[in-house]
């Protein structure tokens, strides 16, 4: 199985994930994907394209509306051997299924000494903006990274797509695989043949000397433009692409740190208890005195997602917020 991108084809997000899926499905048959609109372009998009064809209705399962009971099945049937791709179209109602995961697919391992593994991967999508207001667009990637014993990626890339989303289903451990429609339609180069990108291990997106950026999924997207801006700037800016949330690439942030003596952390989910807040103490408790600037969070705010369009423009951080406060940061440098 490649672990290298070898050639210059070009497909989405999307279409990287529907393909890994499908070639999950055609090299293992005990993966299998279940979920609420599995089969329908309105809730997948095109994630799941060719999949009920060509599988059929056994290996393609488009359930109820019984988040708690549906996850609970699937979580089952990796306990019995099966490599299930439990598939939430919004991860807000993923909170109907918190007792399945929290308390059963995630504490499994553990409490059968090692004896029972439950490889279930887990599918959340961010479902952000377009006036659809707090029940349906939350990005909840915390509050599983907060949990023992499950595993959680944010690929940002079409390539990251495809090679999480099969490195998730072979790990033997429950992981949430969290895709962000925002980035279904955008593209990069995904070779053809079947490969793992590795969990836990960020990328180095860009290079730098000046300001550490560590971002997340749909912000690492606006990064790289407001990398780009920033070096018009002359401020010369290390991206680095987290990847997976739990567990964290440390090494890679530290190493990074080191260098820059100054730190942005962009990811589009509440400050409060975050992900970025996460970083902001590895950092501070191993590298304070590496600091040269007090580390800097773009976040959301802590209130529900709004439902305007003149609203959201001001919710939803983007790469001119990061491009604003990395000049700020320069300018707080001791």
């Amino acid at each position: 199985m490649s672990t290298q991108n070898q050639n210059n084809r070009k497909i989405s997000y999307s279409e990287a994930i529907s393909e890994a899926t499908t070639q999950l499905m055609e090299a293992d048959e005990r993966v299998f994907i279940m979920g609420v609109g599995v089969d329908s372009p309105w809730y997948a998009g095109n994630t799941t394209k060719g999949l009920m064809p060509k599988f059929g209705s056994k290996r393609v399962i488009d359930t109820p509306l019984s988040e708690n009971g549906l996850t609970g099945i699937a979580i089952g049937a990796a306990a019995a051997g099966m490599r299930p791709i439990m598939f939430h179209p919004r991860m807000d109602f993923m909170f109907l299924a918190m007792d399945q995961i929290f308390n059963h697919a995630a504490n499994a391992s553990y409490m059968f000494g090692g004896n029972m593994n439950v490889p279930i991967t887990i599918r959340g999508v961010i479902n952000r903006g377009g006036e659809q207001a707090a029940q349906h667009s939350q990005s909840l990637q915390a509050i599983f990274a907060h949990t023992p014993g499950l595993k959680v990626v944010m690929p940002s890339t079409p390539y990251d797509a495809k090679g999480l989303l099969i490195s998730s289903v072979y790990d033997g451990n429950p992981v949430i695989y969290i895709d962000e429609r925002w980035l279904y339609s955008v593209e990069g180069e995904v070779p053809e043949e079947m490969y793992k990108v590795p969990i836990g291990k960020a990328a180095i997106r860009k290079h730098g000397k000046d300001i550490t950026l560590v971002t997340t999924s749909f912000m690492s997207f606006e990064a790289t433009k407001a990398c780009e801006l920033l070096e018009k700037e002359g401020t010369d800016a290390e991206h680095i692409d987290l990847r997976t949330i739990k567990p964290i690439d440390k090494e890679t942030i530290f190493k990074s740190v080191e260098k820059t003596g100054k730190l942005m952390i962009a990811d589009a989910a509440w400050k409060t208890c975050g992900v970025a807040a996460e970083i902001a103490a590895l950092v501070s408790e191993n590298l304070f005195y590496k600091l040269k600037a007090p580390i800097i969070r773009i976040t959301l705010q802590d209130t529900p997602a709004p439902m305007s369009k003149p609203l959201e423009k001001i919710y939803y951080p983007n790469h001119e917020n990061i491009v604003k406060s990395a000049i700020n940061l320069m300018k707080q440098s001791r």
